[in-house]
């Protein structure tokens, strides 16, 4: 694993071209990862610049051990007008993350609150720490959610359990998390990111056009009555049968091998 950035940019990418796997870790420590307008957009240019390469087939998407992100940098934020945040085009950033064809997975260790409880909303697998504190504050300061959170929260664990973490802003752990649907797994703190790695590995290994149809039709249905993303689940999988890893899966399974996917 290499480095491609530098250890004062807000973000860091870590490489590992031998399995196609990239690390994208928030880098602003001294204020425990807290979103401000620059690291907003290190985001959006590595998303965008991470899905147009096609030697890139998974990202991790990590923090620091205290803290994967605590949220926005209020220091942003308290004289702000409404002007100057619709101006922030808010949307695009969060829209290079959320529009991301690959898998992305959250490595969440400590702090994951408000903007960065939305951002690990953004990943399709969140693994998480045992010492991991999750929960949407805004309500704490006089605001909302503006990431996502109303819609994505409510999606994942339903209108009561939503409502109370929305409506009180209390933080809750890593095991309530888990049972509640926002979390894919809970690992010792230590084992977040290698689990995340090896996670990330297994899948860079598969079929990228059926994990591809996979993501996009989970995510579409969301959006969708449940015979239109019938439909549209039905039409990516005929589609997948024009794969040659369709007929490698299926020779493989038949021969008793091991699948190599191209």
């Amino acid at each position: 694993m290499h480095a491609m950035t530098t250890e004062t940019d807000p973000i860091l990418l870590e490489e590992r071209p031998s399995d196609g796997v990239v690390v994208v870790r928030l880098h602003r420590p001294e204020v425990l990862n807290a979103l401000s307008l620059a690291l907003r957009q290190a985001l959006a240019d590595a998303f965008t610049r991470l899905e147009a390469d096609p030697a890139v087939r998974v990202i991790v998407l990590a923090g620091g051990a205290r803290a994967f992100c605590a949220g926005a940098d209020l220091n942003e934020y308290v004289d702000a007008t409404p002007t100057e945040v619709i101006e922030r085009r808010m949307d695009r950033l969060w829209g290079a993350v959320s529009r991301c064809r690959k898998p992305v997975i959250a490595a969440v260790r400590g702090h994951a609150l408000g903007g960065g409880c939305e951002l690990a909303m953004h990943a399709d697998l969140i693994i998480a720490g045992e010492g991991a504190r999750f929960g949407q504050p805004e309500v704490l300061i006089g605001l909302m959610p503006g990431g996502g959170a109303t819609q994505r929260l409510t999606r994942a664990v339903g209108k009561f359990r939503a409502m109370q973490i929305l409506l009180t802003g209390a933080p809750f752990q890593a095991d309530a998390a888990l049972a509640m649907g926002l979390a894919s797994e809970v690992v010792a703190d230590a084992e977040v990111e290698p689990r995340a790695l090896a996670l990330a590995a297994q899948l860079a290994a598969g079929p990228q056009q059926a994990l591809q149809f996979i993501k996009e039709a989970v995510i579409e249905g969301m959006n969708l009555p449940l015979d239109q993303g019938l439909q549209f689940e039905r039409k990516s999988f005929q589609l997948l049968f024009a794969s040659a890893d369709k007929t490698e899966g299926i020779r493989a399974r038949l021969e008793k091998r091991a699948a190599v996917y191209r």
